[in-house]
């Protein structure tokens, strides 16, 4: 007797299994800077359209500040600190990282404490946090962290998880192909953008902490005194006065936690600092 077994299940299974782990190698990447592993999953092209998009919903609906000291400052804050990163990444061959960039920074009318960085170098800044920034150093604390949200991809490592938690990792080929519609959902929902417009979702306290780092060496290069950040940053938690913490700072890691790796990273920010 001739016993034959067919196992397509199997077969097919590990073809998924093959392609699935292919396609998480190929979007396995290293965040500058600070080297840590990460999945992205979204195509840049696609995710810079969609964050233009939300981008310009938001000029169209805000009070944007324009012509103003404060405005002009965000502006000069924002460009000396691009120019920074973008002759960092020249200088190791590796201007491709920001490829697709078209940076913009805005100075929004609303008291609320609170500042954030679009896919793509997509900047806001409230009125409400400028208090808080106190002059030009300062807010080059907070541009650095914002501006480093982009730089180490940030948006697309969060849409990515939430790929991977939506479809399953068999199922993204077909969902960044054929599944547009249900792509920029998860945009708007890691963005906020369902409720209100420009209500940015806050990060993990993994990337607000590689924010921290990498925003302290992005000031430094670009002339700012990176000493000044611990001190933005405890003005920060005391602003809070044992109540609920401005947005900004809701979901970042402890006061002390951050003061201590600011300072951790300290002399090396000073070297580029120094450098300059």
């Amino acid at each position: 007797m001739n016993l034959r077994f067919e196992l397509p299940f199997n077969r097919l299974g590990l073809v998924v299994l093959v392609l699935t782990a292919s396609l998480l190698f190929d979007a396995c990447k290293t965040v500058p800077l600070s080297g840590r592993r990460q999945v992205r999953l979204v195509p840049n092209s696609e995710l810079n359209t969609m964050s233009f998009s939300a981008y310009q919903s938001i000029k169209d609906t805000a009070n944007i500040i324009t012509g103003t000291p404060d405005a002009q400052m965000v502006e000069r804050c924002g460009k000396r600190i691009q120019k920074s990163v973008e002759d960092y990444f020249a200088e190791l061959n590796q201007s491709s990282k920001l490829e697709g960039f078209e940076w913009e920074f805005i100075l929004i009318d609303d008291p609320t404490v609170n500042a954030w960085c679009m896919p793509g170098g997509k900047v806001a800044f409230y009125t409400g946090i400028l208090p808080y920034t106190q002059d030009e150093t300062g807010l080059a604390v907070v541009m650095g962290h914002e501006i480093a949200h982009a730089v180490a991809q940030h948006g697309n490592e969060r849409m990515s998880q939430g790929l991977l938690t939506q479809f399953g990792a068999a199922a993204l080929g077909v969902a960044l192909r054929d599944k547009r519609e249900e792509t920029q959902a998860l945009f708007m929902g890691a963005y906020g953008m369902g409720a209100q417009v420009g209500a940015i979702l806050p990060f993990s306290r993994k990337h607000e902490s590689e924010a921290d780092e990498l925003g302290l060496y992005f000031m430094a290069m670009a002339g700012y005194n990176p000493q000044e950040a611990p001190k933005f940053w405890t003005r920060m938690s005391q602003a809070s006065g044992g109540m609920q913490p401005p947005e900004f700072v809701s979901t970042h890691p402890s006061n002390e936690r951050r003061i201590s790796d600011l300072e951790k990273n300290m002399p090396r920010a000073m070297k580029y600092y120094e450098a300059q």
